[in-house]
């Protein structure tokens, strides 16, 4: 994704959260990448084109995380960047503070101002919706759905009151979680995207606008949508940008693999009717680290060897095998004569 097309749009009063717009953009970029690292679809540049008229973009639930994760980005780093006073017209969100919030609690504190960034990433992002169709009105709920998913994992954060220390009131605010939970929340959200019927003859008719508002309005905006299935990722096509899953790489072992990561042998090669190669690769690092007086840390250079698994033909596997089991049968001739 062009990140500078988020800073060509909104009037130029907001020039001044451009920065913080970008830098939200990238996040989103990054979270995209890490989410789907082990993926057959892995966040591709090609893929992260946010404008709805690119012959390139399609709207299947790859585009509607994509939308959704540049969204909270924007909105989580303007947000972030209003609590630590990068802005001044912006400050705490202390709207409810001194109201009862539950049981024992109250309002109070320094919460962080979603409603502000909410406000401002709107303006910045749904902008580039310039279009009336079901691919616009689908961007645009994703959009939104990428802000809820900030708002919605907020974290609420307390401060006991009382006499020598006991807890007979409550202060609490609510605080933005670290980005990661909000990639989280949303690859949930991803596996469970709902498909959305109107691509066909929706149009930008009155009564065709009409339709895909009436649908859109009966979603939840929590939700992501999608109009299209998602092409067949194992398979490499030029046309839609995708390389397919050969020759990426995989994990088999290695400590605190969760069970996705564990599986990524099987989902990229096995079930995509490739064969796992396994390649051994000389890693060199700093190690042994030394202090000495005055002020100089000197390392030794130390050299690993590690293995990594990668996806290949079947055929080419077997053929490399073949072809190193007769190198080494040839060395063992020469050897004894």
């Amino acid at each position: 994704m062009s990140v500078n097309n988020f800073l060509m749009t909104g009037p130029k009063a907001y020039l001044i959260y451009s920065s913080s717009v970008a830098a939200g953009a990238q996040s989103g970029i990054e979270e995209c990448k890490y989410q789907f690292a082990w993926d057959r679809w892995n966040c591709p540049e090609r893929a992260l084109q946010l404008s709805t008229h690119s012959s390139l973009r399609s709207a299947n639930r790859e585009t509607a995380f994509v939308h959704a994760i540049s969204s909270a980005g924007v909105m989580y780093t303007l947000t972030r960047n209003c609590s630590l006073g990068d802005f001044d017209n912006c400050g705490c969100d202390d709207s409810r503070n001194g109201q009862r919030g539950g049981h024992g609690w109250l309002w109070g504190g320094c919460s962080d101002n979603v409603g502000f960034g909410e406000a401002i990433s709107k303006q910045f992002v749904d902008a580039l919706e310039t279009g009336q169709d079901a691919r616009a009105a689908m961007n645009l709920h994703n959009n939104e759905a990428g802000r809820k998913a900030v708002k919605g994992t907020m974290q609420k954060t307390c401060k006991c009151h009382g006499v020598s220390g006991s807890c007979t009131t409550q202060t609490c605010w609510l605080q933005l979680p670290e980005f990661r939970e909000v990639g989280n929340y949303l690859k949930e959200k991803y596996h469970r995207a709902l498909k959305v019927d109107l691509l066909r003859g929706a149009g930008n008719s009155a009564a065709s606008r009409g339709a895909i508002a009436e649908t859109f309005n009966s979603i939840s905006r929590k939700e992501l949508v999608h109009l299209e299935d998602s092409p067949d990722y194992c398979l490499e096509n030029r046309t839609l940008g995708l390389p397919g899953t050969e020759g990426r790489e995989c994990l088999k072992k290695g400590k605190n693999l969760n069970k996705w990561e564990k599986r990524s042998c099987k989902r990229l090669c096995g079930e995509c009717g490739l064969a796992v190669e396994e390649r051994k690769a000389e890693m060199v690092s700093s190690c042994n680290c030394k202090f000495h007086w005055c002020c100089a840390v000197k390392c030794e250079q130390c050299r690993k060897t590690v293995t990594k698994y990668f996806c290949v033909k079947k055929g080419g596997q077997r053929g490399r095998n073949e072809s190193a089991a007769i190198r080494r049968k040839n060395l063992r001739l020469r050897k004894k004569h």
